[in-house]
């Protein structure tokens, strides 16, 4: 059985993450974080993770960017694994996750999903011989009226997997507005679209002379997320410090 505590329990996808756990044989929601203590969804909830008394396996990150901070000074001073969901890290906040990982188990990605990363995976693969042939790259993304961050994480995951394949040749450019000026063959546009409830729509598409390819992933419900995030604290329990991803979970 693994035991986890649920950072920020009680935000949207923490209580996802809780819903799917009740029902899963192999992992159990001990404890959970969060500023609001009175939903305790079954298991006792701290205000943080200092407060906590219950002993645990792993943490899953559901919470903000800005209680990051403390939660990377927790993981890395107890040596607690954590598996980190949130997105909108600044710079610094990167860098202090590959500090932290020198000294426990930390699983970052982009996106939750088990498709998404599948679609890391194959838009690898396409631009070694799309690019290289010319096509043009742009990556679309869209998400709900209530998401802070533009571009998202996983736009900004594709978009450096496609480069790592094309041995950092590109640049990316997120708002055409200013130019006046026809793209650049070694750019990679990144559009941004907010509204209503989406959940979360990427498009990465490869428009050469003639013919587009485009990879599409939809999210119709925050259980894909969820869900990644549970099959990532079963992998990350007892794995040693170092710095993970959904693509060691996947194999």
């Amino acid at each position: 059985m693994v035991k986890v505590i649920m950072h920020g329990c009680n935000g949207a996808m923490g209580q996802v993450i809780s819903a799917l756990a009740a029902e899963d044989e192999e992992l159990e929601i001990a404890a959970g974080i969060d500023l609001n203590t009175e939903r305790k969804n079954g298991y006792p909830v701290f205000s943080s993770l200092d407060e906590c008394t219950v002993e645990a396996d792993v943490i899953i990150d559901f919470a903000s960017a800005k209680a990051v901070d403390h939660l990377l000074d927790y993981c890395g001073r107890t040596g607690m694994p954590v598996v980190l969901c949130t997105t909108g890290l600044s710079e610094e906040q990167v860098r202090r996750v590959s500090e932290t990982a020198e000294k426990t188990a930390v699983l970052r990605s982009a996106n939750m999903s088990l498709g998404v990363n599948l679609l890391l995976k194959m838009v690898k693969e396409a631009a070694k011989v799309l690019a290289s042939s010319g096509f043009d790259i742009e990556i679309v993304e869209k998400h709900h009226n209530r998401k802070v961050d533009a571009p998202s994480g996983t736009a900004l995951a594709l978009a450096d997997s496609i480069n790592e394949a094309m041995d950092r040749q590109y640049h990316y450019v997120c708002d055409r507005s200013s130019r006046r000026e026809k793209r650049d063959a070694k750019e990679i546009g990144i559009q941004s679209v907010r509204g209503g409830s989406i959940v979360g729509e990427h498009d990465v598409i490869f428009a050469g002379q003639d013919e587009v390819v485009t990879f599409s992933h939809t999210a119709y419900s925050k259980a894909i997320f969820a869900k990644g995030a549970i099959a990532a604290a079963k992998f990350l329990k007892g794995k040693g410090a170092g710095l993970y991803d959904m693509a060691d979970v996947i194999g």
